[in-house]
């Protein structure tokens, strides 16, 4: 019987061909993309993006980026993971009867929120909800028409949540920091925020938890800040109804 050895390249090539055709199945992408148009089907690229932030994140690798190709709306969202979505465009999160983000990622795990308009029709319960010891940023959104909180920080000790040039308007609560189990740490820092028509609160800090505030305008709201933590108001803010610094350092 004749022995025919195969040689060495075409045994790799060989397992490059296995390799190429198991690996995609199982990859995700460092950055996906969502449109108006597009189809939770597809792989989430450039060319063939998804429809809906839901649909996009477990194509996205921990530490990846959602984007937006144009205008839509792309549904609610949990995030388990550090990630970005960031939206140049009109990017709408619309819900209903339900919370529109909620952020549970493993501790200390990063997640940006930038651009988004995130509305709950007066139905929805909280518009970011953060239940994790998590650091999270939200940039250059709308928050709007939530029963609930506009911003619900309710995670255990170490949650951060970094509010920045944002709109928060018509919600229960703007934001609230209420640790859970309550009297854990949770920390607020609001910057260059409007904040109006809040139904109770425009912004509630709940014992044990700390709020620093500066560049922001709060006002509408029954009481603009409810405090029974820490709470730093920096030289440059405006409020309109209660809000009784713990300190009020000026700015350098």
């Amino acid at each position: 019987m004749r022995m025919f050895a195969l040689p060495g390249t075409a045994i790799l090539g060989g397992i490059l061909a296995i390799a190429l055709n198991v690996l995609p199945a199982h990859a995700q992408a460092t950055r996906t993309w969502v449109s108006g148009v597009g189809d939770d089907a597809n792989p989430c690229s450039r060319t063939a993006p998804c429809k809906t932030f839901a649909g996009a994140i477990s194509k996205t690798a921990t530490g990846g980026e959602i984007n937006c190709l144009d205008p839509g709306g792309f549904g609610g969202v949990t995030i388990g993971k550090a990630m970005q979505i960031i939206c140049q465009v009109e990017a709408g999160v619309l819900v209903s009867g339900t919370n529109a983000i909620i952020v549970n990622t493993p501790a200390n795990a990063e997640v940006l929120l930038d651009g988004l308009d995130i509305e709950g029709l007066g139905t929805g319960l909280n518009g970011v909800r953060i239940i994790s010891a998590s650091k999270v940023t939200i940039r250059r959104s709308s928050i709007r028409n939530f029963t609930g909180n506009g911003v619900d920080l309710n995670g255990p000790t170490g949650a951060r949540a970094v509010i920045e040039d944002c709109m928060i308007l018509s919600n229960n609560n703007g934001i609230s920091a209420v640790g859970n189990p309550a009297g854990n740490t949770n920390v607020a820092v609001v910057i260059r925020t409007t904040l109006d028509n809040n139904a109770a609160n425009g912004i509630n800090i709940a014992s044990g938890s700390t709020l620093q505030i500066r560049g922001s305008n709060i006002f509408g709201n029954a009481v603009s800040v409810n405090n029974a933590g820490t709470f730093t108001s920096f030289g440059d803010n405006a409020f309109s109804g209660t809000a009784t610094p713990t300190t009020t350092p000026g700015l350098h």
